[in-house]
């Protein structure tokens, strides 16, 4: 069992590895790789710094804090420091859903319109050419197929996020104001259903604000506010003290920032993390420490319990780190930028409920044994569960998506190459 050295859970956290990670089957030197490769990230000025954790048969192998978690203010990184997690929210939002559907309140099966009417009246817009102006135009089209939870949580719902891409649609998204100042998540959801959907459901995976929905159904079968239901029912139980989806003003000193990008002499512009926001986005709001994700993702990777607490059956969490997608969706571009995270066959993938699952061996650019489970997040964060090896790896750091996955292959790589059993 990993130990924490603070004897409580509501005060800072410090994970202690094991004295000989031998005994885990990893090569103590190769292990080392990861310090040596991140320290040069940070000394060359691409990272402003990490926190790497590794963890095999409930132990930890590996956990390092790495360089700044302010560079320009030179503030020391802490294995205690606490990132904004932005996609690794989905995981969460997703075990919250499945946790309504074991309690017979949430139907997977349903139509999302069941909880939420204003989604069945969404149409789908289909971009053609107007014949008398050579100009694109979108069509209004019913839906033709019933979105139903489960496309929620696979992302075959037909919604998307407005900036990846510049097709009309996506340019509707980004002028509709979502996630406004003051904007409630019901407020949100409603101007979010007057939109027109990109594709029908169930027949494209692309990625979007499935779950930013699905945090409003949890709200409304659960009668309460997603982060309340997160809090009560998640986060507590599982002593994930620093997960929120704001920061509490006693640990505003510990938060992560994204370091000077020379290009712009700016920081890029980040949410304001030190107060509650008025919409909790399910699909990217939360921040969270390596110590707290890591008991969440022992919890998956023992079936749904962990600690003595237990969130979900084992048959629950086989079902949510499946392939969900079926046969014949469709991709659309955006699905060849995530590279080794598409949940494509072409990388070996599918995408189950609320993460990508290895599906085939050989395929993608990343090593994991197929069954594994894992996501990442717009700032760079990135976590996997592989059952086979009983192996968890966690990697914490704030920079752009677009600038992420070169850090998020080589974590992976470096730890499998250490793995020697």
């Amino acid at each position: 069992m990993f130990v924490f050295g603070s004897a409580t859970f509501a005060t800072a956290q410090e994970l202690q590895p094991v004295d000989h990670p031998e005994q885990l089957g990893f090569d103590p030197a190769r292990l080392q790789r990861l310090t040596e490769v991140y320290q040069g990230y940070v000394d060359r000025g691409e990272l402003p710094g990490a926190v790497l954790l590794v963890a095999r048969a409930d132990q930890i192998a590996y956990v390092r804090a790495i360089g700044y978690q302010d560079r320009e203010k030179q503030i020391p990184m802490n294995v205690d420091s606490i990132f904004r997690i932005a996609s690794m929210t989905k995981p969460i939002v997703a075990v919250a859903a499945m946790m309504l559907v074991e309690e017979g309140r949430l139907d997977l099966a349903a139509p999302v319109a069941k909880y939420l009417p204003q989604i069945g009246e969404m149409k789908v817009g289909v971009e053609q050419t107007d014949p008398a102006t050579g100009k694109p135009v979108l069509k209004l089209e019913p839906q033709q197929t019933v979105m139903r939870i489960q496309d929620l949580m696979r992302h075959t719902s037909g919604f998307i996020y407005g900036s990846f891409g510049d097709r009309l649609v996506h340019q509707a998204y980004r002028a509709a104001g979502l996630f406004a100042a003051g904007d409630t998540l019901a407020e949100t959801i409603t101007k979010l259903s007057k939109l027109p959907l990109a594709h029908q459901p169930g027949e494209v995976w692309e990625y979007g604000l499935s779950f930013d929905v699905l945090g409003r159904v949890v709200e409304v079968v659960s009668g309460m506010d997603l982060d309340r239901f997160i809090a009560e029912r998640i986060t507590r139980p599982l002593h994930m003290p620093a997960t929120d989806f704001y920061v509490h003003e006693a640990d505003l000193s510990r938060v992560a920032e994204p370091q000077i990008d020379a290009a712009t002499g700016k920081r890029p512009p980040t949410p304001d993390v030190a107060k509650r926001p008025s919409a909790l986005s399910g699909g990217g709001g939360l921040l969270a420490t390596a110590a707290d994700y890591l008991r969440f993702s022992e919890m998956l990777l023992h079936g749904g319990a962990f600690g003595g607490v237990r969130l979900l059956s084992p048959h629950t969490v086989a079902l949510m780190t499946s392939n969900a997608l079926p046969p014949g969706v469709g991709f659309t571009e955006l699905a060849a930028t995530f590279v080794d995270l598409a949940p494509t066959p072409a990388m070996g993938q599918g995408f189950g409920l609320g993460m990508a699952v290895r599906t085939a061996a050989g395929h993608n650019p990343t090593p994991a044994s197929v069954g594994t489970f894992y996501w990442t997040g717009s700032w760079g964060t990135t976590f996997w569960v592989d059952p086979q090896e009983k192996l968890i790896g966690i990697e914490m750091i704030q920079v752009p998506i677009a600038v992420s996955g070169p850090y998020r292959r080589v974590f992976r790589e470096l730890v499998y190459q250490a793995l020697m059993d």
